[in-house]
Order: C-alpha cells, then sequence, then structure tokens
C-alpha cells in the first residue's frame, strides 16, 4: 500500500504593508517641507514677535521702561484720534484707486479686446506703468507732472492759457492743494493695467459661440455688454477688486514719496501712521498694534480674494 506524499510546503514571503492613500499623499508633500518651514519661519515668527511687542509699553527713548500692559496698546489703535484719521484715509484712498482702476482698466480692456493694428505695442505701452517700481513711480508724479514750476500739468495749462492770448496761466501748487486726488491719480496709474489685465483675461475667456448666438439674433452691442459680458466678466471684476485691496490698502511709497501724508495729515494712511508711530515717536508697542490691526483686515480680504479665485478654477474645470 503506498502513501501519498505532499511536497514540503515552503515558507510564503511576508506581505508587504499597502500603501494608503495618506502615505501616498505625504511621500508628495515631503519636497516641499523645506520651502514650508522656511516660509514658516520668514512670514510667522516674525508675525509671533510682533504679537509680543503689541502687548508691552515699549519706547525706545526708554529703553530701561519696558513694561507688559495687556491689549491695552490695542485699545489705544481704536481710540486714537490720529489712527482714526488714518483708518478713515486708509479707506478713501484704496476705495478711489480700486474703483477708478477697475472702471479704466475695463474700458481699456474692452478695446484691446478688438482687432486693430498696432494692438501688440498698445498692450506693451499700457502695461509699462504697472512695472514702474513704485517709488519711482510717486517720485516721477512728484517732480515731472506735479511740481508747480516746471511740471508737465502747469507746463501744459500755462500753453492752452497762452493760445488764448495771456502771457501766463496760473501757478497750481497741485500736492498742497489736493494732496489726496494727487497720490489717487499717481496710484490710478499704476494699478490700471493690473485691472486691465485681471479684465482681458476674462474677455478673452468669454464662450464664442454665446456671443456668436447673441449677434446672430440681432442683440444690439450694449445688450451683449450688459446681459453677457458682464455677468460673465463679475467674478474677474470681484477678483480684481479684492487683490487691488490687499495692495493698495498697503500704499506707502507714494504717500511718503509724494505729500509725506500732509497737509494737515490729510493724506496719512495706516501704513504710514504705523511708520511715524515707530520711527518718530518710537513707540514700538503701539505700531506693532497697529501692524497686527492691518495684518488681520488684510487676511480676512485675502480670504475672500482665495475664495474668488477657486470659483473661477471650479467654473473653467467645469467647461
Amino acid at each position: 500500500m503506498t502513501t501519498l506524499t505532499h511536497p514540503p510546503r515552503t515558507a510564503s514571503p511576508p506581505a508587504r504593508p499597502r500603501k494608503t492613500a495618506g502615505d501616498r499623499k505625504w511621500r508628495r508633500r515631503i519636497p516641499l517641507l523645506p520651502a514650508l518651514v522656511f516660509t514658516v519661519v520668514v512670514t510667522q515668527l516674525p508675525f509671533v514677535a510682533t504679537l509680543v511687542i503689541s502687548t508691552f509699553e515699549w519706547n525706545i527713548l526708554k529703553p530701561g521702561n519696558r513694561h507688559f500692559v495687556g491689549l491695552a496698546n490695542f485699545k489705544f489703535v481704536f481710540t486714537d484720534e490720529r489712527l482714526r484719521t488714518a483708518v478713515l484715509n486708509t479707506v478713501v484712498l484704496t476705495a478711489s484707486v480700486v474703483l477708478i482702476s477697475v472702471l479704466l482698466g475695463l474700458g481699456l480692456a474692452m478695446l484691446l479686446d478688438r482687432r486693430f493694428v498696432g494692438r501688440g505695442l498698445a498692450r506693451t505701452l499700457l502695461i509699462a506703468p504697472f512695472l514702474v517700481m513704485p517709488v519711482a513711480a510717486a517720485l516721477l508724479w512728484k517732480h515731472a507732472i506735479y511740481n508747480p514750476d516746471y511740471g508737465l500739468l502747469n507746463g501744459t495749462l500755462n500753453a492752452v492759457y497762452r493760445l488764448f492770448g495771456a502771457d501766463n496761466g496760473p501757478t497750481v501748487d497741485w500736492i498742497s492743494s489736493y494732496p489726496m486726488p494727487a497720490v489717487v491719480v499717481s496710484l490710478v496709474w499704476q494699478w490700471t493695467p493690473f485691472m486691465m489685465l485681471i479684465l482681458l483675461a476674462g474677455l478673452q475667456a468669454q464662450p464664442g459661440d454665446v456671443l456668436e448666438a447673441a449677434r446672430v439674433d440681432g442683440a444690439s452691442a450694449m445688450a451683449t455688454f450688459r446681459h453677457i459680458t458682464l455677468p460673465h466678466l463679475r467674478q474677474y471684476i470681484e477678483l480684481g477688486i479684492l487683490l487691488g485691496t490687499i495692495y493698495v490698502v498697503q500704499t506707502f511709497d507714494a504717500v511718503y514719496t509724494i505729500t509725506q501724508g500732509g497737509p494737515g495729515s490729510q493724506t496719512t494712511n495706516l501704513p504710514y501712521e504705523i511708520y511715524l508711530t515707530m520711527f518718530r515717536k518710537y513707540e514700538y508697542g503701539q505700531a506693532a498694534a497697529a501692524g497686527v490691526v492691518v495684518v488681520l483686515g488684510s487676511i480676512v480680504i485675502a480670504t475672500f480674494a482665495l475664495r474668488t479665485i477657486a470659483s473661477l478654477f471650479r467654473e473653467e474645470v467645469s467647461r
């Protein structure tokens, strides 16, 4: 009687642990870790230090008289008359620059969306102001345009008066007479190309079949703009307003260079007031508290901007 013998069983290799989705995500994120650490060190640690300084009464002229005051500096920020004036000036300056830039940028974008000879050159020339350094742009407007003795505005005004037989026109000191409009105009000149680029991208993203259908149906240009183009541009306009607000609210160069906050603090905005508190009054705690308030306000605005950008991307993906 024979017995069946089975071959000896070999040990099966150990099962490899399965890589979960979380492991794969972390492996993809590891190369980004140095950049994340660098960003935290460069941005968050100084902000934490600013938060700490904002809780102290600290005047550099009295180095031994530094003590903890809690939220007293923030109370000062919200109750000080100069800071309230700076907040109002910041709102007026930011709203004026952003709204005028959006309107002008929309008009220029609609012109550049059409085909004409020299369109490429026109786009380059219109974008150029946005590429000028802010300090250089402010110096250009202060000396080459606003100067009462040799500026372009008074020179043009005098030339017009001489055309009508007058010896000379009036000499206007534009900065002293109109400080806030002087700063607003210089910033509008610089930020209009930014708005134009955003809105031009929105115009070129319009569905051509919808525009063609409206044209075939006999819709006028105004009706097409009102019922098709403007609703399509809504998110692009919102994005331009939000991004412009984030940047313009931090304006320091134009205010410092053109008016230095005057006359009579008429153009002193929050960044310039923080500069005065820090480097003229030497109140480090108060300046830090005001800076924290500005940063928190900018974060709120940036959150809305990021949501708008995300909605634009979702809309593009869904098409």
